[in-house]
This record gives structure tokens, sequence and C-alpha cells, in this order.
């Protein structure tokens, strides 16, 4: 079967590229996964010899992954009104929020509110980031890539991994350029204290993306998918303890702050951030870490689920 017949119409000009390129190479891997299989030594004309081909078939489920990650990075940076409406949104809150409340409202061990609100505000950012990414779900299916994905020979959940680790790397990026903004307001952390924070915003935003993935997966319009969006998220911020804490709420917002993913989102990066502020009798770091995890975890098999699920509904 000659290279050429292998290349998608999505990849332009791949096809006069030659078979010594690394495109047309891992076009002719993921052929060989197919339920058509190619000859052994078509195979190894076009990728040089079969030891050669098969160092390059062990990163066959890493190549759309690494692809789809990248495009959904390149896909937000070229649009910079994106990049600069994420982040001046939730700064402008902690600004005005923060210095609007900062006299007349005080944390618990006396903190000033623009401190208290400052992890509320860097959860903003990877909130507004994760969900709106997503949004990339709907646009592939009217353009007809989603379509060209889903039929390439390889496991839905590298999909759906590509799609996430994309928004949740732009999500983690966007939260931790929020942290220039700490010493401002007398923040400061060690190196080993930036790793923790960066974890825990890794994870958040993970959770959040792979959420957003499973909202959009079910839409066909970018306007219902904002109307959702707008009903789940900012109610979800303002019972996360964002902006006052669990201590002193009512019963019924305690409970929903407790089943709030973001809560402990937002509590891990307070004690990260004010360890000498921690309130006792609230989530422990490890404690946040952990359920953060146990829900990033759950999020992903339920978007997979969605995903690997047979429908008669067309994907694009």
């Amino acid at each position: 079967m000659p290279v050429t017949t292998l290349c998608p119409r999505w990849l332009p000009g791949l096809a006069g590229r030659g078979p010594e390129s690394p495109f047309a190479a891992t076009i002719v891997i993921m052929a060989t996964q197919s339920s058509t299989i190619t000859p052994a030594r078509e195979v190894r004309s076009a990728t040089g010899s079969a030891p050669h081909a098969a160092v390059r078939a062990r990163w066959f489920g890493a190549l759309p992954v690494l692809s789809l990650l990248w495009r959904e990075i390149v896909r937000f940076y070229r649009q910079p009104s994106r990049v600069v409406g994420v982040i001046a949104s939730p700064v402008l809150f902690w600004i005005v929020i923060g210095s609007g409340f900062g006299s007349s409202i005080r944390a618990a061990g006396n903190q000033n509110y623009l401190d208290y609100f400052f992890p509320g505000a860097l959860i903003m950012i990877v909130l507004f980031t994760s969900i709106f990414t997503m949004m990339s779900v709907i646009e592939d299916r009217k353009e007809g890539f989603l379509l060209s994905v889903l039929v390439a020979p390889v496991s839905r959940s590298v999909i759906v991994l590509g799609k996430v680790l994309g928004g949740t790397s732009l999500s983690a990026i966007q939260g931790l350029v929020f942290l220039a903004f700490a010493p401002l307001i007398g923040i400061h952390f060690s190196f080993t204290q930036f790793l923790a924070i960066a974890l825990v915003v890794w994870m958040v935003a993970f959770a959040l993306t792979t959420l957003g993935f499973a909202i959009a997966w079910k839409l066909n319009s970018t306007q219902g998918f904002h109307a959702i969006i707008n009903l789940l998220m900012i109610p979800l911020w303002l019972v996360s303890g964002a902006l006052f804490p669990l201590t002193g709420a009512s019963i019924w917002v305690r409970l929903l702050m407790r089943i709030n993913p973001l809560t402990y989102g937002v509590e891990a990066l307070r004690g990260l951030l004010f360890p000498a502020n921690a309130v006792a009798g609230q989530f422990s770091v490890g404690r946040a870490v952990a359920v953060l995890g146990g829900i990033s975890v759950v999020l992903f098999a339920a978007a997979f689920a969605l995903v690997s699920r047979r429908s008669t509904k067309p994907a694009a």
C-alpha cells in the first residue's frame, strides 16, 4: 500500500513529503494497528527498517496525545484576546473585591481580605481557562476535525487524554502566571512550596478540564455550552471558599462547600500560601490533594465512558 493512500485529507501536503518524513512514518505506524494489515515489506520501505518501525511504534500512543496537546496550546495562544481576557478578569475581581472588602472584612487570624482572596482569584483563572478551552470540542466537531480523529486507529482514551492534557496545561500555566502578583501583597514561598502549589493547580486544572470536556462532548452549539457553563461555573466558584471561609457559613452552604471539588483546591492553595493562617478543623493540604486526585480519576473515567459510548448521533 503506498504511503500516500494513508494520508488523511485533514493533513494537507503530507503525501508530498515523502516516506522519509516523520509524519508519513507516523501514519504508516497507525495504519499497521488498524484492521487492514499492511504488508511488512511496505512498512520497511516507508520507515527504513523493521526494527526502526518497531521503535517508533512504541510511541504510537504518545504521539496522538502530544499532537492534540500541542494543538490546544497553539490554538489558544494564537488568540491574544482570549489570553488577556482569561487573566484580566480574575485580576480585576481580585483587586476590586479584595480592596473593597479589605478594610471592612477580616478573615480568620485577622488576615487581610486581599490576601485571603488571592487563592480564590487564582482558582478563578484556572476555572475560566479549563472550562472555556474545551469549547474547542464543539468547534472541532463543526469543522470536521473531530470526525477525522475519531476514525483514526487509536484508543478513544488517547483522544480524551490529549484534549484534556492540552486544556490542563493551558490552565496551569495561566494560573501559575498569576503567582507573579503574590510578592506585591507580601506572599513569599520557597521552591518546594512552589512545586506543591504547581501540583495543586495542575490537579484542579485537570479535574475542571475533564468536566468541561464531558459537558462539551454532549453539546452541539457554543451558545448552549455558554448557557450551561455560566449556570454551573459561577455558583461552583462562589461556594468554594474563595470569598468566605467554611466556618461561619450556613449549614446548607457548608454542605455544598464540602462536596464542591473547588473547595479542596482553594483550601490546599490557602494552606500552602498562608500556612500560619490555616484554620483548625478545615481541610489539610494532604487531604485536599487526595480528594482532588480521586475526583480527577472519577471525572476522567466518566469522560472516557461518554466518548466510548456508541450512538447513532453523528459525531460531526
